[in-house]
């Protein structure tokens, strides 16, 4: 599996100690609306080593080259993996210390391109760039070294995967994509508008749904949820629309701050009713403090099934005697393992539902 990021906006820090440094999350939400608005584009494509990344990167910034899409075979970090929505990766091919790094820059419609807010020439950046990397090549390895240059289509390619995305039931709940228009057959239905943007979470995975119908079983006007790796408000925002009194998400991605922030809005939600926290709910004692103890009638997680245990075990002190915890994500053959950890906190297991290969386990927090 080659492994592909985008690093936006950002110049790399080269004192950090990781060997992969990428811009943050902000930065990149930022860009990425950034590019709805423009949609044509020049892809300067260099052949280099992976361990020229973040060098060549940080150069090239200094020029006015901004952003970089990097493919290599790199293996993901522990951090990495822990920010992917899938339970099980599959097996890449091996490093073999080749890296691409992609730079696009904006064309306008007079074919000129446009590099720190001023006109200039593909031959003129072309010529630019060989420079910086003609300069690097006196004193660290950058390999080939080569450069290809590509026109983008003349297509939004952020949001292309829309056309993919259209409106669906889960059991008599609507939801529908914010691009689309409500029926008026459907007017008087529970409608759940919904858009994830650059986050994680439309309803339609079979871990989701399991999520809420559990949601629909245990919430009441009294509830306060904790919703851990919220992405886009998905499951927090369905508890208020099911009568939930409270709500605080956590991600540790900071997109999920605008797709909250945006869904909140388009579903007609007092953003007071959500509260959402950046950080680490596992690592972070103070994002565990922020969240605060005791204090959540349901707490619903899903996430990975290894994140899961080990979110299990802390996640206890944040509820209430009496809470109800649901958890999914875990697909099929990890049932086993959360099952123990459930069961090694001390929780009273209440419900095992299935829909495909993932499962969905709710569990109650003693009351004595």
């Amino acid at each position: 599996m080659i492994s592909v990021s985008l690093c936006y906006n950002k110049k790399p820090d080269m004192s950090a100690p990781e060997s992969r440094r990428f811009a943050t999350k902000e930065t990149e939400h930022k860009k990425a609306k950034e590019l709805r608005a423009a949609m044509k584009w020049k892809k300067f494509r260099i052949k280099t080593v992976t361990d020229a990344e973040d060098i060549i990167i940080s150069t090239l910034y200094d020029i006015g080259l901004e952003g970089a899409q990097i493919e290599d075979r790199v293996p993901l970090t522990a951090a990495e993996k822990e920010q992917m929505f899938v339970d099980i990766l599959p097996e890449g091919p091996e490093d073999d210390g080749i890296a691409y790094l992609s730079f696009f820059v904006e064309e306008n419609e007079d074919g000129k391109l446009m590099v720190n807010g001023e006109e200039t020439t593909q031959e003129a950046v072309l010529e630019s760039v060989e420079k910086e990397l003609d300069g690097l090549r006196a004193f660290c390895d950058i390999g080939e070294g080569s450069i290809s240059v590509d026109e983008t289509e003349d297509v939004d390619w952020i949001n292309n995967w829309k056309q993919y995305f259209h409106q669906f039931y889960i059991d008599d709940l609507l939801v529908i994509p914010s691009w689309e228009e409500v029926e008026e057959k459907d007017r008087n239905k529970m409608i759940l508008h919904i858009d994830p943007g650059t986050a994680f979470g439309t309803g339609m995975h079979e871990t989701t749904q399991l999520c809420i119908r559990q949601l629909k079983k245990y919430v009441t006007p009294e509830t306060v949820m904790l919703d851990v790796g919220t992405g886009s408000g998905i499951l927090g925002i369905l508890a208020l629309m099911f009568g939930a009194k409270k709500v605080v998400g956590t991600d540790l991605d900071p997109c999920a701050v605008d797709a909250v922030q945006d869904n909140l809005q388009a579903n007609g939600i007092d953003p007071e009713k959500f509260t959402l926290l950046i950080g680490n709910l596992i690592t972070e004692k103070e994002v565990q403090d922020q969240v605060g103890y005791g204090c959540y009638d349901i707490v619903a997680a899903n996430i990975l099934a290894d994140v899961l245990v080990a979110l299990t075990p802390v996640v206890i002190a944040q509820m209430k005697p009496g809470a109800i915890y649901i958890l999914s994500g875990i697909i099929d053959d990890k049932e086993s393992v959360v099952r123990e950890a459930v069961q090694a906190a001390g929780l009273e297991l209440l419900d095992v539902n299935y829909q495909g290969e993932w499962v969905s386990i709710t569990a109650r927090k003693p009351i004595g």
